[in-house]
């Protein structure tokens, strides 16, 4: 499939999939959209010492990398799990602008550490943030009562509705410790019916500019 490499209206890069019309990330700011759904609603909620993170989608690594320099803000161990089928060739890594968007060239080694490791096994990217990329399908996933946290960042439903069912959250919620959260972007009404079939409260909060609505979901 073609991919081309596109800039967001914040400034920052991501991927363009024209065959289907669709961005890695919001084009109205990669970045942007990042930090205001996965950690202002999402990893900015907890307050502990470690946090357990799962990924759907790595694609870019972007999210991956601002929640490692949020965690070195925050002084926080984080064990982040980031599940991608197909992983994004470092070519095309090296044509992200996150380092420079994001004023981190100091952590230029642990963003280039994030895209090199190999993928399967666990990587110590720092003392305090350790990363396991795992390539597999997401109904692969079998965890149960591993995560405080989960970014969802598969595809659009348009493109990919088989993402968003009920199946696939339902795997999502036994992967979740008891009081653990999942965010994402979306809003459909469908996806909303699907996570609370399986056994999720889901909250509508504002969304990223750009985009009106997004969902917080919930496990007791």
């Amino acid at each position: 499939m073609k991919r081309e490499i596109v800039q967001t209206s914040d400034g920052s890069t991501t991927i363009y999939l024209p065959d289907w019309e669709e961005n890695y990330h919001s084009k109205h700011g990669a970045i942007q959209e990042a930090k205001h759904v996965f950690i202002k609603n999402g990893f900015d909620l907890f307050d502990a010492s470690e946090l357990s993170i799962l990924e759907i989608g790595f694609g870019t690594g972007l999210n991956a990398f601002i929640t490692f320099l949020e965690a070195k803000k925050a002084n926080l161990k984080v064990i982040y799990s980031g599940v991608e089928a197909y992983p994004v060739s470092f070519d095309e890594i090296a044509q992200m602008n996150y380092v420079q968007e994001l004023q981190a060239t100091e952590f230029e080694v642990e963003y280039q550490k994030m895209h090199t490791c190999e993928w399967n096994l666990n990587v110590n990217i720092s003392n305090d943030f350790c990363l396991i990329k795992r390539q597999q399908f997401f109904n692969e996933i079998s965890d149960v009562e591993q995560f405080d946290l989960i970014y969802f960042d598969a595809f659009g439903y348009r493109v990919q509705p088989d993402l968003w069912s009920t199946e696939i959250f339902k795997i999502m919620y036994n992967a979740l410790k008891p009081g653990g959260i999942l965010v994402t972007y979306a809003a459909r009404g469908v996806v909303k019916r699907s996570m609370i079939e399986v056994g999720f409260t889901v909250e509508k909060l504002e969304g990223p500019p750009g985009k009106r609505e997004m969902f917080r979901a919930s496990k007791k």
